[in-house]
């Protein structure tokens, strides 16, 4: 195709920003054949792209990653699993969509999976990165052209890091994290922009240990130098066209010549992935570091004249994304509830939300123990390993109308998988994780509040 291109006259150079990581990786090839890259340079790729190289970077110029570590054998890894403690990412390196990728807790798990991951990584190194458990995750993406930097969307993630940013819904602008904490995390990716001389756009991923503290600790996860899949998301929200701005400061504009600017904005959008799992009878809809969604839709909306904050608006644009998704949210009903012992005092939020709503709760065993305590009215509701009648036959027979489940370990992923895919296949609105839960009950809650407006999407002041 290359040489096609020669034949029809001088060939300009190379766009390696906007196919994902494929093209980055045949940015060496294509150089080495002397075909010019346009943008960033290949050296800085490779500075992005190689762990060694990229982890002296970020210590130069004194920003944090998470305890990390590299192997390239198995007896290497449980070696480095150890140094870094437990639980951590397993994390092949160029790679797509977190293909391979795994939360692993113990010895046993990390022996079980360490194969797989080597086997995708292939002759490059497995990374193996301390699990920030409960962090916020958030992704921003920049544009580039080696002296300015433009921050052109800040994303909070929300679901918990841990869960692929593809997979993840996202709210921009952050619907939780403070301007101070929003302001470092432009700091630092301008820092990293500069420091790794981006010539065009670049995609940043960090993790926030408690986000909401006096001193939250921000972490760098990774640096993709090219175009997220988030880019499009973030053009709308702001009403500037980011990849064509990129591409030509790729080519050689200045990117102060098209006069970006940050301003304020009354709207709020919401991300939501959008998956097959209805399609493959065989697959759980749990969600993890490895990619699974398929598209994603966009929810907007914006801040009414009697609202102090973007609360309402975040509520309602994250229901028009469920909408979008094809998830319509109950207005009344039951709610089934089971969670993992450490995300319960993390779903008494989204319950009592519901209960205000209307709804009655039904939960197992341990979950159910937990709520009474709190002082909720809980109805007891078996497992289905406890015998009849139980929470599947529930399901089935039309009692329960919205599904809040988070598990962990391979037995509870087991345990609980017939409860996941019934909600599926009775088109039940389920959630796997926390923060997801309290969304959805927000969201709920603004739908009950009144009827959900539209708006062109020109409409949105910029």
């Amino acid at each position: 195709m290359i040489d096609v291109e020669r034949s029809k006259g001088d060939l300009i150079g190379v766009v390696v920003q906007f196919g994902g990581q494929t093209p980055l990786k045949l940015a060496h090839a294509l150089e080495e054949d002397g075909v010019p890259i346009l943008g960033t340079s290949v050296d800085s790729i490779d500075l992005a792209e190689d762990r060694e190289r990229f982890q002296k970077m970020l210590h130069d110029i004194g920003l944090q990653q998470p305890p990390n570590g590299l192997a390239r054998s198995a007896e290497e890894a449980a070696e480095k699993a150890e140094e870094v403690g437990y639980p951590v990412v397993l994390r092949p390196s160029y790679v797509l969509g977190g293909r391979g990728m795994m939360i692993v807790h113990d010895r046993e798990q990390l022996d079980r999976y360490v194969g797989e991951a080597m086997k995708v990584s292939g002759d490059d190194p497995v990374l193996i990165d301390h699990y920030l458990n409960r962090a916020t995750e958030v992704d921003v993406d920049a544009i580039c052209d080696a002296d300015d930097v433009f921050v052109a969307g800040v994303l909070e993630h929300i679901e918990e890091a841990g869960v692929h940013s593809g997979d993840s819904a996202c709210s921009m602008p952050p619907y939780s994290l403070s301007e101070a904490v929003v302001a470092e995390l432009m700091r630092q990716t301008e820092a990293m922009a500069k420091a790794l001389k981006v010539r065009g756009l670049m995609n940043v991923q960090f993790a926030i240990e408690e986000p909401h503290s006096e001193n939250p600790r921000i972490f760098v996860l990774e640096v993709n130098p090219r175009a997220s899949r988030t880019v499009p998301f973030v053009a709308k929200t702001i009403g500037e066209p980011v990849a064509a701005i990129a591409a030509k400061v790729m080519a050689g504009e200045t990117l102060a010549s098209f006069g970006l600017t940050h301003k304020a904005y009354d709207h709020i959008a919401v991300k939501e992935a959008v998956f097959p799992f209805a399609r493959f009878a065989g697959v759980d809809t749990v969600l993890g570091p490895e990619m699974r969604s398929t598209g994603e839709v966009m929810g907007l909306d914006w801040k009414r004249e009697d609202e102090a904050d973007m609360q309402g608006a975040f509520a309602r644009a994250f229901a028009k994304s469920q909408l979008g998704g094809g998830t319509i949210l109950p207005t009344a009903g039951c709610a089934f509830v089971s969670v993992r012992n450490d995300d319960k005092p993390f779903i008494l939020g989204a319950v009592k939300k519901l209960i205000e709503q209307g709804f009655s709760i039904l939960a197992t065993g341990g979950t159910h123990a937990y709520l009474t305590e709190q002082g909720l009215e809980v109805g007891l509701v078996k497992k289905v390993l406890e015998g009849r009648p139980h929470i599947v036959d529930a399901m089935k027979n039309g009692e329960v109308q919205l599904v809040f489940n988070t598990t962990e370990g391979k037995q509870s992923l087991s345990d609980s998988f017939s409860i996941r895919r019934t909600a599926l296949m009775m088109k039940i609105p389920y959630y796997t994780t926390t923060p997801a839960a309290l969304a959805s009950a927000q969201a709920i809650a603004a739908i009950k509040a009144g009827e959900l407006d539209v708006r062109p999407l020109q409409g949105y002041a910029h």
